[in-house]
């Protein structure tokens, strides 16, 4: 591989001008296919197969006519002081509020609080339900307007009003400050680590160009498949990370050989053969994780992960490609300021140092300690791991600015939390002759379980074989006694289901959650089992090694537990929330323990090998392990600094972002690459391969000869060139 990507950067370097208009090209043809094809966004997260999905699709089959098929909008009403909504002024104002609402066409029916009892038993609060001809992501922008507009005048005359329902009034805005955030961030450590303007515009140039065709992918990919506005966001996040990074390796590896006096177009090709091989090797181990989330066989998850993955693969080809193109066009512009003489005192030290720098001598001289404190601070940091709670963010985990915060609090000011988590139970009697005297009786059951604030009567079908009944918990959506109430429910269902004929099933949005979040728990296991397999038979190959890959693993799986402790020790219980701009605690996204660990897996690795794979030619050339470590740390070691510097604050740059999910990824990957890059890959890996010493690097000969080889560093082109220079100085 490496061989031919030599050719690949000398090519490129030699047709600069022609690489660098086609990514260009291709970059305003995707912009013109989005401009042209437009956006279609899918923010549908169910998963086929739950018990709450196969009860929804019931639900749909036998009440063809509900109302839920339409977008329904609450107009929630609050009363002046002193004042109820029975009062006549106020009643007066209200009505009047719904009758501007009819001149909406596109607007079937309004329930009335009046007329529907939906009126709070304080008669302080109570809400119309506006269904619409169209379903809630079909109601259109000027349908909205004039809601808004109707609820200004209520808000006018004296009667708070608020908008909830189904219809969304708030969307993941695509793009913005996080990106441009984590830019100037991103740009200022690359300014420190190259002491060059010029060298450091060169990674985010790179990165905003594959990014920005990555995300036009995706976006005329929504045209035709199901893919969810987040995706974006995760792909943007990735992308630009990676795309900053392996920009940087490759430019590091060419401006260490200009100042060491090969010509710009060798040096082009020799760093595009060597760091060119490990970007390569790198991006298609974050590839194989991000597609991994494909296993899991939850398909938003699959979207998620093959939009970030698509999105790698361009940042790669554009590393590859247009970063030896640019090198080529600035030439020895980029070339490094030479280095002041040191007096003649610091010479000595400097010789003697050569090798190694402060970090590397402070771990090697104390291994035993530092493994022990590395394991008490992931012990600590990782201990709230063990309360974890999973759920979607729901609107009462939105900022208070939001609409939907708004109405989220104010029915449950009137109504208790569990109106905003209605549970719907199906009541299947299609096997009982006497449905409707059943039908009557589970009612009543339902309304003796604890943590049941009303059920409502049976709402039979017109086959009368079905009924509908709505179950309102006392809690919250993502409450756990919510999550009680749904298993209750499920296991009375044997029961009655004996004794009555009659099948429950219970969906709704929070039945749903609820089963989305049980059915990533299991997965999880899984998904993590296989990618621990899949890193010790890949690093196995790679370092040649027994004892390497297993450090790696457990180096990862202990920075997986660290990034959940510390995420639930915010965003579920809230510490420090207000510091990172977090509207509310609340469980995890359940979804997030997955998705970290494809993430992380794949980063964690990407450290790792421009680490350890240092450590390993160094080895094999000096067989002095110890020289090794302190040799990788002195010339690897600050890249993947810098590299783990710019991937933080471009992560941590999403916490800016409006939707809670995003802030969310953000905080949680940011640490992730934090703890993995710094405690973990820096300080954790170099203390506990001094202690293994010579026998980090044992592979049975047998092993040796049966597994093939992968020239991560590019060293056979190396080698490859010496030979070459030494037959031509013997034939002269």
């Amino acid at each position: 591989m490496a061989k031919y990507l030599y050719k690949l950067g000398e090519w490129a370097s030699r047709k600069r001008r022609q690489v660098f208009c086609g990514w260009i090209a291709i970059l305003i043809v995707a912009a013109i296919g989005v401009g042209t094809m437009g956006i279609t966004f899918n923010d549908d997260m169910s998963i086929p197969g739950t018990k709450a999905e196969k009860a929804m699709n019931v639900l749909n089959k036998e009440f063809p006519h509900s109302d839920d098929n339409g977008g329904q909008i609450k107009l929630i009403f609050k009363a002046p002081e002193g004042k109820n909504l029975e009062s006549p002024s106020t009643h007066k104002k209200i009505q009047d509020t719904l009758d501007l609402v009819l001149n909406d066409k596109a607007v079937e029916s309004i329930a009335n609080p009046y007329q529907a009892g939906t009126i709070s038993k304080n008669k302080e609060i109570g809400y119309a339900t506006i269904t619409y001809k169209v379903s809630a992501d079909k109601v259109t922008d000027a349908s909205k307007d004039k809601i808004k507009g109707i609820a200004k005048i209520a808000e006018k005359n004296g009667v708070q009003t608020e908008i909830g329902g189904t219809v969304a009034f708030s969307h993941v805005k695509i793009g913005g400050t996080s990106e441009l955030v984590g830019i100037v961030i991103a740009f200022g450590i690359l300014v420190f680590t190259f002491a060059s303007f010029l060298a450091a515009g060169l990674p985010i140039i790179t990165a905003i160009i594959g990014l920005g065709i990555g995300a036009m992918g995706i976006l005329i990919s929504s045209n035709f498949f199901s893919v969810q506005a987040t995706s974006l966001s995760l792909a943007s996040m990735i992308g630009l990370a990676v795309g900053i990074d392996y920009a940087l390796f490759i430019i590091s590896r060419h401006r260490q050989q200009l100042a060491q006096g090969l010509n710009v177009r060798e040096s082009i090709a020799r760093a595009t053969a060597t760091a060119g091989s490990a970007v390569l090797f790198a991006g298609l181990t974050v590839i194989v994780a991000l597609c991994g989330l494909s296993v899991v066989g939850i398909p938003f998850l699959t979207s998620m992960g093959l939009s970030a993955a698509f999105t790698v693969l361009i940042v790669i080809l554009v590393s590859i490609t247009l970063v030896p193109a640019l090198l080529g066009m600035f030439g020895h512009r980029l070339s490094p300021k030479r280095k002041k003489q040191v007096d003649s005192k610091k010479s000595l030290v400097v010789k003697k140092n050569k090798d190694s720098n402060k970090w590397g001598r402070f771990v090697t001289r104390y291994p035993v300690q530092i493994v022990l404190v590395c394991l008490i601070v992931t012990g600590i940091i990782s201990s709230p791991v063990l309360h974890m709670e999973l759920g979607l963010p729901d609107n009462g985990m939105k900022s208070k600015e939001t609409i939907e915060r708004r109405a989220y609090d104010l029915m449950a000011e009137g109504f208790g939390d569990g109106i905003n988590g209605p549970l719907v139970v199906v009541l299947d009697g299609s096997k009982n002759p006497d449905a409707q005297v059943s039908f009557t009786k589970v009612a009543k059951e339902l309304s003796d379980l604890p943590n049941v604030s009303s059920v409502s009567p049976p709402n039979p079908n017109q086959s009368g074989k079905f009924a509908m009944v709505t179950v309102l918990p006392k809690t919250g959506p993502n409450d756990s006694k919510t999550k009680d109430l749904v298993n209750d429910i499920r296991e009375k269902e044997k029961n009655i289901n004996k004794d009555e004929k009659v099948k429950l099933m219970v969906t709704g949005s929070t039945a749903v959650n609820i089963d989305i979040s049980a059915k990533l728990s299991e997965a999880l296991p899984q998904f993590a089992a296989l990618i621990v397999i899949f890193a010790l038979l890949l690093l196995l190959v790679v370092f040649r090694s027994i004892l390497v890959p297993i450090k790696a693993v457990l180096g990862f799986l202990m920075t997986l537990i660290a990034t959940l402790g510390f995420s639930v020790f915010v965003l579920q219980d809230g510490h420090f929330i207000d510091f990172f701009g977090i509207p509310e605690a609340g469980p995890l996204l359940n979804f997030m323990p997955v998705l970290t660990t494809g993430i992380l897996f794949g980063l964690a690795m990407d450290y790792e090998v421009f680490l350890v794979s240092r450590m390993r030619e160094d080895y094999t050339h000096l067989r002095d392990a110890n020289k090794s470590i302190l040799s990788s740390l002195k010339h690897s070691g600050p890249v993947v600094t810098a590299a783990g510097l710019i991937m933080i604050s471009v992560f941590a740059s999403f916490i800016f972002a409006e939707d809670s999910t995003i802030k969310a990824t953000g905080l949680s990957m940011a640490f992730g690459v934090l703890f993995d890059a710094f405690v973990v890959r820096m300080t954790l890996v170099p203390a506990v391969m001094t202690l293994l010493g010579k026998s980090a690097w044992y592979l049975p000969k047998w092993l040796d000869k049966s597994l093939p080889t992968i020239d991560v560093e590019g060293e056979s082109i190396l080698n490859h060139i010496e030979d070459n220079i030494d037959k031509k100085v013997r034939k002269y």
